[in-house]
Parts: structure tokens; C-alpha cells; sequence
């Protein structure tokens, strides 16, 4: 890690410290949920940076490494880059930066950046994958179809992380364990016989509520999913962050009266993950992907 110079240091955040952070990326607008500090964590403690100036946090990161399919440590994902307004415009957040990808060396490293960040992500190496949408709107009610939803934990387990590993780069069992039980969120598994067809999760944010991830084998099943996701949780706005590249999830969430927010640009630094998007209606999170 970065030796203190000029009164800046870089660190590994603590547990504490990663509240302030989601702290942070609340007033960034980024509308974290209430409970995601936890699940975050635990996926890779030494993962999240702090940038230090005479004593005082002012910047972080996420550098998160992922467990890969043919070996350890060959996927990361980087998240919560933000330096706070008083400390920007003087290479804080550059040196940050640079820290956390030496973390991430030889990894294929993906982020969601925002559309003020994305060129200068550009001139760093990451490359567009395509973009994400997060579309929001008052909590949505309907008419659930014919659609089997059972609650995802009685679903072995070994089902539900094969389907996250076709939708994501790099296995997360750690992860997925602890998403499907955070305080206040409903996950739901859609069936068929013993087919699983797709799985979704709902939390508490600090505004509403957010789905991800959302998975689906169609239209229909993302649909009697999100509906009942919905039905499980209280008023206030509902958000889903939708891979522009499905275009089946772009029409449904238009179809329920959800609305554009803001967008961001899923990149990655190395090779592209090939991922079946068709199923992919809904990203689990922009800060661990």
C-alpha cells in the first residue's frame, strides 16, 4: 500500500470505514441499500481503499477480486470510486486509482461507470460493454401470470449459484449466500417442473427499493418475477438497472411504467466476459457488479 506523502495516505478500509463509504455513494445518488456494506465485505475484506489526508478519509474504492473459474484472483470488479467534493482536483482520487488497479493486476477488472467518468475510464484501458439503464417508478401492482415462484431458499443452492455463474464472470457463492438473506430482502426463484427459470432479489434501499439481480429464461418469467418481487415490499419507488443490450428487459421495464434515471457504461480492462445477456433483465449492483 501507498507510504504517506504530502500528508495523503492509501489503505485498507475497515468495516467501520465502508459505511462511510456507502455513506458517501448515498449522497453521490447512487441510492445504495440499507444493508449491502455487509454483503460487500465479506467478499473480499482487503478489497475496499481509503485514501487518508492528514488523518481524514476523503477518498475511496473498491478493488474487489472474485474468486475465478480457472484459478484464484483472475476476475475483480472496481466500484465506489469517489473522492469527496473539498478533496477533488488534486490527484487524490488519480492515486487512489492507480493503487487499486496495482491490486487488481492480471485480473479482468469491469466496472459501471458514470457518464461524466467513462472517458476518462477510456484512456485507462476499460473498453464499453454496453450500457446499463436504471429505470425507476412508484412501486409497480399487477396481475401475476402462471409463473411459480418459490422463495429462493429453498432452492438448493448449487441451482441458483450455477445461474448466477452463467450471468456473471466469476463464481460468488460467498456472495449470493449472504444477498438472499440481507435484513428486509425477498428473494424469489421462478419453476418449472425442476427447471430453474429465473431468480430475483429485492432490498431496502435508503430511497425504495432496488431488484438485482434480476434472472429470467423470458420476458414472461422477468415479469411475474419483478410483479411479485414488488408485491413483497411497501410503497415508495422501485429501481432496476437494466443492460441496455437486452432488449426484451429495455420493453419490460417501459411496459410497468418504470422510467430512465441515469445510465451508466459497463467496461472492462482485459478481455470481455461472454455472458448470456438474454437472461440477464436486471444487474445485481453497480458497485460489485
Amino acid at each position: 500500500m501507498e507510504q504517506e506523502q504530502d500528508g495523503y495516505r492509501i489503505r485498507v478500509m475497515s468495516r467501520a470505514e465502508l459505511d462511510r463509504a456507502v455513506d458517501w455513494a448515498r449522497e453521490e445518488g447512487w441510492n445504495p441499500g440499507l444493508h449491502d456494506a455487509g454483503a460487500f465485505h465479506a467478499v473480499d475484506p482487503g478489497g475496499f481503499l481509503v485514501g487518508v489526508l492528514d488523518g481524514e478519509p476523503v477518498a475511496s474504492i473498491s478493488v474487489v477480486r472474485y474468486p475465478g473459474h480457472e484459478g484464484p484472483g483472475n476476475f475483480g470488479f472496481l466500484g465506489f470510486y469517489i473522492v469527496r467534493p473539498e478533496a477533488r482536483g488534486r490527484g487524490y482520487g488519480w492515486r487512489l486509482w492507480q493503487a487499486g488497479l496495482r491490486r487488481l493486476e492480471g485480473c479482468t477488472v469491469g466496472l459501471d461507470g458514470v457518464v461524466a467518468q467513462q472517458e476518462n475510464y477510456r484512456r485507462s484501458g476499460f473498453a464499453l460493454a454496453h450500457r446499463n439503464i436504471r429505470f425507476g417508478g412508484p412501486v409497480l401492482r399487477g396481475t401475476i401470470g402462471g409463473t411459480v415462484l418459490l422463495d429462493a431458499r429453498e432452492i438448493p443452492f448449487d441451482e441458483l449459484l450455477a445461474l448466477d455463474g452463467a450471468l456473471f464472470p466469476a463464481p460468488r457463492a460467498g456472495f449470493l449466500a449472504n444477498w438472499i438473506a440481507l435484513p428486509g430482502a425477498t428473494a424469489l426463484a421462478a419453476v418449472e417442473g425442476d427447471e430453474l427459470r429465473g431468480f430475483g432479489v429485492i432490498r431496502p434501499c435508503h430511497e425504495g427499493f432496488k431488484v438485482g439481480p434480476l434472472y429470467a429464461a423470458d420476458a414472461a418469467v422477468a415479469r411475474d418475477l419483478l410483479l411479485a418481487l414488488a408485491a413483497a415490499v411497501g410503497e415508495g419507488p422501485l429501481f432496476l438497472d437494466v443492460p441496455e443490450c437486452n432488449g426484451a428487459a429495455v420493453e419490460l421495464a417501459g411496459e410497468l411504467g418504470l422510467t430512465p434515471q441515469f445510465e451508466t457504461a459497463r467496461m472492462y480492462l482485459g478481455p470481455a466476459p461472454v455472458l448470456d445477456t438474454v437472461r440477464l433483465f436486471g444487474i445485481t449492483s453497480f458497485e460489485l457488479g
